[in-house]
């Protein structure tokens, strides 16, 4: 393997068990990675929030990724840049998930707002990020905010087909692509968890061909595309195993861990 610079990881998927526990193991393969010289941050769907527990056992010094790469941080989460969705795609994407009758949840840069309490992940989405939602019956005053928006729904299928739809319907106006089964992610356009990675591998006066990406879903092959090396976990799909340069195990078997400690041999 060519020399490495800067891993980029995923989270929910990835780096966290299902439980959403960061391992020992994955902690000591971060700190491995520090200590020789290797540059580690992380992007997720996540909103900036959610990303908060995981910095100080991280040693992540570097700014970091939220709402797939939208919006980038430093890690005492004060915007570095900060992308939003146009208010018309806003009303538009809302618009298709309640065709679809799927739950809508819209994050601003320091919101999570819901309509319903008791729709699909509310509580999931809760433990996961550790916070709680403000509960709105009506999301217009907050359009012109909006970082991101989320379709919940436990129907998979359903969700699927609301993504191709969703696609068709904003075209070029914002981004939509599942960051779970159960979630469909609407984001900026333009930005995504490639140029997040574009963006640091510049700060730090790298080549992205010196960057390794790891995740698990379809909204991380964008980070696969600008990368030298690329990871695939796997409890990830056949078609983004096929687009990584590796599979390492899956993210209840510490495959981030494994894969960290497979770049780690020829960097000491």
């Amino acid at each position: 393997m060519t020399r490495i610079a800067l891993v980029v990881s995923d989270v929910d998927g990835t780096l966290l068990t299902k439980e959403k526990l960061l391992t020992e193991r994955a902690i000591g393969a971060v700190r491995k990675l520090h200590e020789a010289g290797i540059g580690f941050t992380i992007t997720s769907s996540r909103p900036t929030i959610g990303m908060r527990f995981l910095i100080e056992p991280l040693g992540i010094t570097l700014p970091v990724g939220a709402f797939n790469g939208s919006c980038i941080v430093d890690p005492a989460l004060k915007p570095v840049e900060q992308h939003l969705i146009g208010e018309a795609a806003v009303r538009r994407a809302l618009d298709v998930l309640v065709k679809f009758g799927i739950d809508a949840w819209l994050f601003t840069s320091d919101q999570w707002l819901v309509r319903n309490r008791d729709g699909d992940y509310v509580a999931h989405e809760g433990r996961t990020i550790r916070a709680e939602p403000t509960i709105v019956a009506d999301f217009t005053p907050y359009l012109s905010n909006a970082c991101k928006i989320v379709g919940a729904s436990a129907d998979a299928a359903g969700l699927e087909r609301c993504e191709t739809a969703m696609q068709e319907a904003l075209g070029a106006e914002a981004t939509a692509v599942r960051s779970q089964s159960y979630y469909l992610d609407i984001t900026p356009p333009g930005v995504n968890k490639g140029t997040f990675v574009q963006t640091i591998a510049r700060m730090l006066g790298i080549s992205t061909d010196l960057v390794v990406t790891i995740g698990d879903m379809g909204n991380d092959l964008t980070m696969f595309k600008v990368s030298g090396t690329s990871f695939a976990m796997g409890n990830a799909t056949d078609d983004v195993k096929r687009q990584a340069t590796h599979v390492t195990d899956s993210n209840e078997e510490d495959g981030f861990a494994k894969a960290m400690e497979r770049i780690l041999v020829p960097a000491k």
